[in-house]
């Protein structure tokens, strides 16, 4: 039986970003095509002998100028043949998780510009990429529940507290701050410095940071870690 298969494979990157106590969404400016001056998520078609990986990488490269140190396979988008006005286009979506302080947006290729959207704030955009990023901010939540997130979105030394607020801010919950606490100390992939942060009028902090063995080690394997929410 002959192959007559005329489907294109391309990638998609969701990088989810975290400044301020806010989640955002790096999405650059199309500088050609049928959605020219649109913002989309950064990605584009898989080259010939390259593996999905390099692509997504080269992509991010490409139209944001950037390199992310952790990139997670999200879900394949195919079930709509007409999801891209350019022939049938199935998407292997990847998202990321950097603190956007450390990278320098700069646009190239078919990007006029790259930029970071807070979450609650993007409108409609082209393709399904709304879809996209629904399907990667559901991963985000449910992660929380099995994996430690913070590394690359947190300073070096931060207070507790920070790590409450991107908790929240990611859950869009608050939750007994006391049980979190007792509990994420006791996964052992945070160490306490004698350092002390004081902002404005409150009270001094201790100084926080992860344990990169530790870390890496919670990562590669699951736990239960429920979080008490406040009713």
């Amino acid at each position: 039986m002959s192959n007559t298969q005329k489907i294109k494979v391309a990638v998609d990157a969701i990088v989810f970003g975290y400044e301020s106590n806010q989640l955002f969404v790096l999405l650059i400016k199309q500088k050609y095509g049928k959605f020219k001056g649109q913002w989309v998520l950064p990605g584009g078609f898989v080259l010939n002998n390259e593996g999905l990986t390099n692509a997504v990488n080269r992509e991010l490269k490409e139209e944001a100028g950037i390199e992310v140190n952790y990139l997670e396979q999200l879900y394949t988008f195919g079930d709509d043949t007409k999801r891209d006005p350019r022939g049938h286009t199935i998407s292997v979506a990847y998202f990321a998780l950097v603190n956007p302080e450390n990278l320098n947006l700069i646009p190239d290729t078919d990007a006029s510009d790259a930029k970071w959207f807070p979450i609650d704030e993007i409108e409609k955009l082209p393709f399904d990429h709304n879809k996209i990023i629904d399907k990667a901010l559901e991963r985000l939540k449910a992660k929380l529940h099995y994996q430690p997130i913070g590394f690359d979105l947190l300073n070096k030394e931060f207070p507790f507290s920070d790590l409450e607020q991107l908790y929240m801010c990611i859950l869009e919950k608050k939750f007994d701050r006391r049980n979190f606490r007792k509990k994420i100390l006791s996964l052992g992939f945070l160490n306490e410095s004698n350092k002390i942060q004081k902002k404005g009028s409150g009270r001094p902090a201790k100084l926080f940071s992860f344990d990169r063995k530790n870390y890496k080690a919670m990562e590669k394997q699951r736990f239960h870690f429920e979080i008490k929410f406040v009713k």
